[in-house]
Order: structure tokens, then C-alpha cells, then sequence
């Protein structure tokens, strides 16, 4: 593990505690099970939604993106402004903000498997 992954950890500490895994190269940052960083190449990147997704925007940040099959695929991770680095009550601000979209995102699935769930019992057992 670089520097970088605990670096970021002690940043956030006032927040949540925060877990690294290895992944792709980088790390996935975790807090309650939840991704809601991507570390990879010294580099920061935040998980975005539509909620969010307009800081980042406003700052003229960028996603995450990676070749796969000749193209650039974008991800919806999208880079840390670097004054985070200097401020730590802007970090927790955007950890904060990153952890709720993933957390909106997690609800979102969880929605949609109980509802794919549903319509496929109404298949197997029909009401008369």
C-alpha cells in the first residue's frame, strides 16, 4: 500500500473510519461496506450521481476513465478537488458527499432487485 492510502485514511478519520481494498491497479475506499473512493495513481476519485455530480462539474473535475477495447470508458468516480488535500473540513465535506451517492446508488439496486423479484414471483405463482 503507497503512502497515498493512509494518507487519505488519516484525512478522513474525523469523518468515519475508512477501509482501503486492493483493486484494478488501485484501491477501492470503503466506509460501511459501501465504495465510495477509487485511489489509483496518486489520484483521489469520488463516486458522483446526478445529486452531486455538479460540483464536480462547477470545478471542471473529471471522471475516471479507462481504455477497454480501443475506447475510453468513464466511470462514475470522478477526481477529488486538490484542496481537499490542504482543508481537512473540505474533505469531509466532499467523503461526505461521495459516501451519499454511493449510498443512494446501493438503495437504488436494493429497490430494484426486491422489485425484479416480485415480477418474477407474480410470473411462477399468478393471481387469479
Amino acid at each position: 500500500m503507497s503512502d497515498f492510502i493512509p494518507f487519505v485514511q488519516e484525512l478522513l478519520e474525523d469523518w468515519a473510519p475508512v477501509s482501503a481494498r486492493r483493486m484494478f491497479g488501485g484501491h477501492g475506499l470503503y466506509h460501511e461496506g459501501l465504495m465510495f473512493a477509487i485511489a489509483m495513481d496518486g489520484r483521489l476519485y469520488l463516486k458522483t450521481d446526478e445529486a452531486n455530480r455538479p460540483e464536480f462539474e462547477a470545478l471542471g473535475l473529471a471522471p475516471f476513465t479507462f481504455a477497454m477495447k480501443g475506447r475510453d470508458v468513464a466511470l462514475s468516480y470522478w477526481a477529488a478537488p486538490d484542496s481537499i488535500f490542504d482543508a481537512p473540513h473540505e474533505a469531509v465535506h466532499w467523503a461526505k458527499s461521495a459516501w451519499d451517492a454511493a449510498l443512494r446508488g446501493h438503495l437504488a439496486k436494493a429497490k430494484a432487485i426486491e422489485k425484479a423479484k416480485a415480477r418474477r414471483q407474480r410470473k411462477v405463482f399468478p393471481t387469479p
